[in-house]
């Protein structure tokens, strides 16, 4: 099948162990996994149970990673994306963070609390017009940082529009780099080899009032944002937990697409039997191969991986099984009758899954529990949170809300 990799081991134990020496912006890489139990009524609807104590042996079920639980604002893959960004941020003295998303974007807005919190600037380049009420995550955004609307069509241009806006943050006396060029000097341990490190590496009597302003792509979609993925499938692989003999289908919905090529790499980093299947949203199955072979390819460099057992240069060397959605959309929008099924696992688990992006992966989970496997295979789905975005949601599509049940 296309994403399926053999159990290889590409990194040395100790290459493994240099990866992962290193601070954390989580305190630990923990996290809950709940069982969830599922069956047919007559009248063909799904019922769900709730088990917080799963025993891994209970058939016609999958588990849920609760990453949604990480933190009250900032869960799921954004705060695991950023689990190796924010120290990095805080070793090279950054006092600003220029970044960009869509006006409901949890990306911006787990930059703005997380730097907050570190006593660092983030400015928050967001889509289109401001709402006439700010909410979900567009709430937290403007609160925790400074935000600025875009024109879409200035959008559209990124990477300039981002590189204006820290120019002009930069003024004549600070200085804008890319996140890829810290990832790169950390790597080298060469600081000041060009312009910007140049003036950054400035006389000490000069560098506590120097801005140092760091450009962060839309989603944190760099090669650091694997780092935290891959901490959370070594802790998942323990063998309390998942273990690392059990096949396991492992389930994620996809937006950059970086969240399932962290756990495919780390899966094989760590000789898993897993295949990660990820429910495709904002692209097509070549925009996501594209960024698969992308980021591995740069991942490689920045943190100088030497892929032992696997050709990742390889056309047919995939470790992700891209999925496609059973009812296409477009991005952000929702369908008739999802809501309804978000408002009924609610009630039945009390997990929070949103239309756009958790449900897909719940729904992917739930059908492959449900056919027989022969080996027996696992079936787990890393919530990857957003519940924030439900505010956002609710804002735009009314109708959809108000024929919830009461």
């Amino acid at each position: 099948m296309d994403g399926r990799v053999q159990p290889l081991k590409l990194l040395t134990e100790e290459s493994m162990k240099k990866l992962l020496n290193r601070r954390w912006t989580l305190p630990t890489p923990e996290t809950k996994i709940h069982q969830v139990i599922h069956t047919h009524r007559l009248d063909g609807s799904n019922f769900f149970q709730l088990n917080t104590n799963p025993d891994f042996e209970q058939r016609k079920s999958f588990y849920v990673v609760r990453d949604d639980l990480l933190h009250p604002l900032i869960n799921g893959n954004k705060a695991r994306k950023l689990d190796g960004l924010l120290p990095l941020l805080q070793d090279h003295s950054v006092t600003d963070v220029v970044t960009c998303g869509g006006c409901q974007s949890a990306h911006t807005a787990a930059i703005a609390v997380l730097c907050a919190e570190r006593g660092i600037t983030s400015h928050l380049l967001l889509r289109g017009e401001q709402p006439e009420i700010l909410t979900g995550y567009n709430l937290m955004s403007t609160i925790y940082g400074n935000v600025t609307y875009v024109p879409r069509t200035m959008y559209a241009n990124r990477e300039e529009m981002l590189k204006n806006y820290a120019r002009s943050v930069a003024g004549n006396s600070g200085a804008f780099l890319w996140f890829s060029d810290i990832i790169q000097a950390s790597s080298t341990g060469e600081l000041s080899t060009s312009q910007n490190f140049t003036k950054m590496d400035a006389s000490r009597s000069e560098r506590n009032h120097l801005q140092k302003i760091l450009v962060v792509n839309e989603g944190a979609g760099d090669s650091v944002a694997l780092l935290g993925i891959i901490r959370l499938v070594q802790y998942l692989s323990q063998n309390h937990l998942l273990g690392k003999q059990r096949a396991t289908n492992f389930v994620v919905d996809a937006g950059t697409g970086t969240t399932a090529i962290g756990i495919g790499l780390a899966a094989i980093f760590f000789g898993l039997p897993w295949e990660v299947h990820a429910v495709m949203l904002a692209d097509k199955i070549d925009g996501y191969r594209k960024q698969e072979k992308h980021l591995i390819v740069e991942f490689s460099k920045h943190f100088n991986v030497e892929f032992l057992d696997h050709d990742v240069n390889k056309e047919d060397a995939r470790i992700v099984h891209w999925v496609e959605r059973d009812r296409p959309r477009k991005f952000g929008n929702i369908l008739d009758g999802e809501m309804v099924v978000c408002q009924q696992i609610a009630q039945q688990t009390g997990i929070l899954v949103d239309p756009v992006y958790t449900l897909a992966a719940w729904e992917k989970a739930m059908l492959l529990s449900s056919k027989e496997d022969e080996e027996g295979a696992e079936v787990v789905m890393l919530h990857t949170g957003g519940t924030l975005g439900m505010f956002g949601l609710a804002q735009r599509y009314k109708k959809y809300f108000g024929m919830l049940k009461k």
